[in-house]
């Protein structure tokens, strides 16, 4: 089987953007390949941060992850920071990394506007990505369209290392491929911006029901409903993208039926939407909670994780330490 790997930031809980995004797709992706995926906790670091909630954020991001279905026998689900070869590889890969292919990345260019001083953990990102995926020789990475500048770059960094040092080595970096989500992007409930936590624009995969739908009263819709009795358009409005992923298909076509009649109101489509939200997350709101309950048990099974995580490392790195010609050593 090809293998995946793909990562998620220990925002701390799961919100429906993660789930509808990428999330929902990594739990059918472990039945189809060989998977791994990682809270990634030292991309985490790269921005100001909360030192003292940073594990309480990674263990229930862990705790989400495995709430919505990722299952520690089909796939391997671990820390970044407990597999200490992603640090070692990144810096690896630094040496072969242009500068000015960094420099003109689109994300970076984008968040270092927000900084004084530009830490160079923000420029390397890309290049710790790069190590994630390449550590395990990973082939497919699921990635939304705003990812693939990063990939390509991935894909440029393992050309550049197999060119200097794979010849003749019988070893090379698999160049990955992109696996496209086909998930609508979701926007924040403001209709405007990306739905992030940071912004308060979210629900989170485990709200209770009356959050939910305190939450999604107030939501944004299609700017042209001005009162009830205006027709909308179903495909300019984010309720709607949220509905594709959570309403069946019977009821999508009665809601944009409805809303470019205006059958009902803005309200009433809610309402509808938030019964089906309801009704797919509970049970993921019941998993982790029991989840919760136990946190020696997803202790436990993040352990395990990055041990079976590390030999697969370990094996990668000590064959680009080869490559590179660096003097062999005691084991770690």
């Amino acid at each position: 089987m090809a293998r995946v790997f793909s990562g998620i930031q220990p925002s701390g809980e799961l919100h429906i953007g993660n789930y509808l995004g990428a999330v929902q797709n990594w739990v059918t992706l472990q039945h189809q390949h060989d998977c791994l995926f990682c809270v990634v906790d030292l991309h985490a670091i790269t921005q100001p941060y909360d030192v003292s909630s940073l594990a309480q954020r990674t263990i229930e991001m862990a705790i989400g992850l495995l709430a919505v279905g990722l299952d520690p026998e089909r796939a391997i689900v671990f820390v970044q920071s407990h597999v200490p070869e992603h640090s070692e590889l990144n810096w690896l890969l630094n040496t072969v990394t242009p500068l000015g292919e960094l420099e003109r990345q689109t994300q970076f260019k984008d968040k270092a506007q927000r900084h004084d001083s530009i830490p160079a953990g923000l420029l390397n990102y890309p290049v710790l990505q790069a190590a994630d995926v390449l550590l395990y020789r990973a082939t497919l990475v699921p990635v939304g369209e705003d990812q693939l500048q990063h990939l390509e770059l991935m894909r440029e960094i393992a050309r550049r290392w197999n060119t200097r040092f794979a010849e003749g080595a019988g070893f090379t970096l698999p160049e990955p491929q992109a696996l496209l989500a086909t998930a609508k992007r979701v926007l924040g409930l403001d209709g405007r911006a990306k739905m992030s936590k940071s912004l308060g624009n979210t629900i989170g995969l485990f709200d209770t029901p009356e959050t939910i739908w305190e939450k999604l009263k107030p939501a944004a819709t299609d700017p042209a409903r001005v009162t009830r009795k205006d027709p909308g358009n179903p495909e300019i409005c984010n309720i709607f993208t949220i509905h594709q992923g959570f309403s069946p298909p019977a009821t999508q076509q009665q809601v944009a039926h409805n809303c470019r009649t205006a059958g009902w109101g803005c309200l009433d489509c809610k309402r509808v939407l938030a019964d089906n939200m309801i009704a797919t997350l509970t049970p993921l709101r019941e998993r982790a909670q029991e989840l919760r309950a136990e946190p020696g048990r997803v202790r436990e099974i993040l352990r395990a994780a990055a041990t079976k995580a590390r030999a697969l490392a370990r094996a990668t790195l000590a064959r680009v330490r080869q490559c590179m010609g660096l003097l062999e050593g005691a084991e770690a």
